[in-house]
């Protein structure tokens, strides 16, 4: 079973693994994507073009573009200059970094624009830049992919508001499928369809929605996908409580955020401000964002709502990888990044891995792949002073920015990693669990957690003592099998880890055994 619900066990060829030489072996490449859109031009600089990119550098300037068209619908001088000064500054900022690629991708505003070529062409003269003009479709399809690109096989319908518009399409585990579309249901048309009243925007809205939204025939799941919304989740996350602040992978009942959306919708700016975690930047355009939500949701009744980080920009990045990388999991990617350079022995994860195989019978491959990444991250802080390890690691996995994972997946991640550092289930750290795990599932995690302090323990975090043994989880006992019994460093010290195993999965005895024994 899945951490925090049941889910279909699906069938998936691909193999999800610890590659310490490969991870090792790989020479990070910066790389650079400017996002012209309809309200915005953005700059992210990611660490790698690979499987899990984490932002090293992001920007935005709110030049507003999709407010700056004049009667003839030509960008005006002054929306010009101001973008050109924001995108001048990014293409500096990525020389500056030594960033070799820099995609520019153009969406609503530039392709409506009369005089969108020419824009093009002005980026194009003075940066050296080769922006692209997307089409609605093209939107659709890449902020899809940025979405199958942040999750683990995800299945529903993908929304993402922008400036301008708002694209919706369906996804089916690493596809999107023909179902696509895209409606100019933006933040800044919204705003100006909600200047005669909140009802006749609606009744417009609706209207849009009728004509070209797909329908919700895969999951009952739709994933949101921009500022606007995200910062619906960050309101939402501030007003319950919530312990995890990462917006990404937050996952709701679809009821909860379609009236929170429909208050905001008629809230006056001053009201906006008012509330929990707003950011600041989006006070004028929340409303119209929340607008567009609310009728989304009424419109598809989906049971679940989850919103995502990756959009257009991650989605462009994924389309660029091969088909190999593109099948490498997220969060296993992700956590070796992190967990594998900074370890003392980088090669001991994988052999944790393999180690752990057998710990849990029936094992999932969704289940795999958080045990692999607890493993890849076993020793983060190995530098860090024992009385502060486990808490500290704890906090810092609860908020990391890791992709492919949902929240209380992190909450489950986080508390292995505590126990790996023989930390305590204590009020403290319950409470910022919340109700995100189960009593099974905190059982679960203990295990895992305490079985890799005993495989460190054992082996000195070398893997070819651990490689010698085999741990054996039995009605009456957990048995710590060992090929040599001279390897074990002083017995009693391991046999205190291995009884704190045994407390964990509920039997009695502990023991070490010589292999046949």
């Amino acid at each position: 079973m899945a951490i925090g619900k049941t889910r279909e066990v699906q069938t998936d060829p691909r193999l999800i693994e610890i590659n310490t030489a490969r991870v090792l072996a790989h020479q990070p490449v910066h790389y650079g994507v400017i996002d012209i859109g309809s309200n915005s031009i953005r700059l992210v600089v990611y660490d790698d073009l690979g499987r899990a990119p984490f932002p090293r550098f992001n920007e935005k300037s709110l030049v507003a573009l999709g407010a700056g068209l004049d009667a003839e619908g030509r960008f005006t001088e002054e929306v010009l200059d101001t973008a050109m000064w924001a995108i001048r500054r990014f293409a500096a900022i990525a020389r500056a970094m030594d960033v070799p690629r820099v995609d520019v991708l153009a969406t609503e505003a530039t392709r409506r624009a009369v005089n969108g070529a020419e824009f093009i062409e002005t980026i194009r003269a003075e940066t050296g830049l080769n922006p692209r003009i997307l089409s609605g479709e093209e939107e659709a399809t890449y902020s899809s992919l940025g979405v199958i690109s942040g999750f683990f096989q995800p299945k529903g319908l993908v929304g993402d508001i922008g400036g301008g518009s708002l694209e919706v399409a369906e996804i089916v585990g690493d596809r999107v499928t023909e179902r696509l579309t895209s409606m100019p249901l933006g933040a800044l048309p919204v705003i100006a369809m909600m200047a005669d009243g909140i009802d006749p925007a609606k009744k417009r809205i609706d209207e849009i929605l009728d004509g070209n939204l797909p329908p919700l025939l895969t999951e009952p799941v739709f994933h949101a996908v921009g500022g606007g919304w995200r910062a619906v989740a960050r309101i939402h996350i501030a007003m319950t409580g919530h312990p995890i602040s990462v917006v990404h992978g937050y996952e709701v009942p679809a009821r909860e955020i379609s009236a929170l959306a429909k208050k905001i919708a008629r809230m006056t700016p001053e009201e906006v401000a008012a509330l929990p975690d707003v950011p600041g930047r989006r006070i004028g355009t929340l409303p119209a964002s929340a607008l567009v939500l609310w009728r989304v949701l009424r419109k598809l009744k989906p049971e679940r709502i989850v919103f995502s980080a990756f959009g257009l920009r991650e989605g462009w990045l994924y389309a660029q990888l091969d088909e190999e990388e593109q099948y490498r999991d997220p969060l296993v990617e992700g956590a070796m990044a992190i967990g594998l350079p900074g370890a003392r022995v980088p090669a001991f994860s994988e052999a944790l891995g393999r180690w752990t195989d057998d710990l849990f019978p029936g094992e999932t491959q969704h289940d795999r792949r958080i045990r692999l990444a607890a493993c890849a991250l076993t020793d983060m802080a190995w530098r860090d002073h024992q009385k502060v390890r486990a808490l500290e690691c704890f906090l810092r996995l609860l908020q990391f920015p890791f992709i492919g994972i949902s929240h209380p997946e992190r909450a489950f991640l986080a508390l292995v990693v505590l126990f790996r550092y023989d930390g305590k289930l204590d009020e403290f750290v319950t409470g910022r669990i919340g109700d995100m795990l189960t009593r099974n599932e905190m059982q679960r995690a203990e295990i895992l957690g305490r079985a890799l302090l005993l495989g460190h323990r054992f082996s000195a975090s070398m893997p070819e003592i651990l490689e010698q043994s085999r741990l054996r989880v039995d009605p009456d006992a957990v048995r710590l099998e060992v090929g040599d019994i001279h390897c074990i460093p002083e017995s009693d010290v391991v046999l205190t880890r291995l009884r704190g195993l045994a407390r964990a999965t509920g039997v009695t005895g502990a023991e070490i055994v010589e292999s046949g024994g």
